[in-house]
């Protein structure tokens, strides 16, 4: 495959309103890149102005966005794709939870939004890529052939997890301008340059709900019922009720409700039986998944063991692990060490040092090993 030169070509920077993207504009005009703004529209058009302040594409952020783009002197453009972003984020998110699995929709919002449909409408005006302000570097190989995705210089805001599914033509197609900065290194960039967005707070997690009441924002936009059941522990005894299943997820300890002479936490879902397990904090340790759905970046595929480094939440340490395939795309992870909670619907991303080898999606977990007494 053939490195694409971005030397003075057309670059669509993706701007939220924030500081990370704002800078990301700036610094690729400072270099010389013939700069576009675009920022994306969550919502349909009626409904964009009533989002809440801190969400992308809300009416303050775009304000914004627009304000940067003015002052930077770069074109700039409000794109809906409201109806995309439904079938593709809001709808994978919420199906996600009603089958007892917890989504990841940043994931999925890199992959099908900003390095799927808005690549494609950046492209249509003209842009040989597209910019945001991930945390994050982008390499090539040229013995392998293959465009790379590494960690960030800061790692304690390092989003490569989060873009672990682009495929190569879509990494061929990134750029990530802050790979080399610091969260401070930036902000201090953005006010020297006097951008209106150097002070602005980060986006939440989930930046599409308000207040993260995810299960009320699912029965909102899917109207279902949530139907009340047992909470029982690894044996079947009943512990008591919960309201619905996308209340709970992998992990959970707070708002069980039960009074027990050790705290509990979610260990399990039922989802056929509409059933919560829970249990004490040993029983949410797990050796070892099986993840499908997988993409590899670094290399094409695997057929024996590697040792990786493993990571199964954004904000999980990095633990040593072997990936070992068991099907047609399908792996079994084996951590050295037991992990706390490797959760159904996350992803599993896999590292060389601070190259991004592949990940995918966890399917389901392995036993749990009581770990020896301190």
């Amino acid at each position: 495959m053939k490195k694409l030169s971005h030397k003075k070509g057309k670059i669509a920077c993706a701007m939220s309103g924030g500081v990370d993207s704002s800078a990301a504009a700036a610094l690729l005009k400072k270099e010389g890149y013939d700069v576009i703004g675009v920022t994306f529209r969550m919502w349909p058009k009626e409904d964009c102005g009533s989002s809440f302040a801190r969400a992308c594409c809300s009416l303050e952020a775009v304000v914004r966005a627009r304000a940067v783009a003015e002052d930077l002197n770069i074109p700039y453009y409000v794109i809906d794709l409201s109806e995309d972003f439904k079938k593709e984020v809001i709808d994978y998110f919420c199906s996600e939870y009603l089958k007892g699995r917890t989504p990841n929709p940043c994931v999925i919002c890199n992959e099908k939004i900003k390095f799927g449909r808005l690549l494609e409408k950046a492209l249509g005006l003209g842009a040989d890529a597209v910019a945001t302000g991930h945390y994050a570097k982008k390499g090539f190989n040229k013995k392998s052939g293959r465009f790379l995705l590494m960690e960030g210089r800061d790692r304690a805001k390092d989003q490569s997890y989060f873009l672990f599914s682009l495929s190569q033509e879509q990494l061929k197609r990134a750029i990530f301008p802050l790979g080399n900065f610091t969260k401070e290194k930036t902000r201090a960039m953005a006010k020297r340059l006097r951008l209106k967005t150097y002070n602005t707070a980060a986006s939440q997690d989930i930046c599409f709900i308000r207040d993260l009441d995810y299960a009320d924002y699912i029965k909102e936009k899917t109207g279902v019922e949530f139907e009340a059941g047992e909470i029982v522990n690894k044996d079947g005894k009943v512990l008591g009720r919960h309201k619905g299943i996308p209340f709970y997820t992998i992990g959970q300890r707070r708002g069980l409700m039960i009074a027990h002479k050790e705290p509990l936490y979610v260990t399990g879902i039922d989802i056929k039986t509409n059933r919560i397990v829970a249990g004490p904090r040993k029983e949410v340790m797990k050796n070892s998944l099986v993840a499908d759905r997988l993409n590899w970046i670094a290399i094409k595929s695997i057929s024996k063991p590697v040792r990786v480094m493993a990571r199964i939440r954004y904000n999980h340490k990095k633990a040593k692990a072997t990936v070992t395939k068991i099907g047609e795309g399908s792996v079994r992870v084996d951590f050295n060490e037991p992990q706390a909670a490797p959760t159904p619907g996350q992803a599993v991303v896999f590292y060389d040092k601070d190259v991004v080898i592949g990940g995918g999606w966890i399917k389901e977990t392995g036993i749990h090993k009581i770990p020896s007494p301190l």
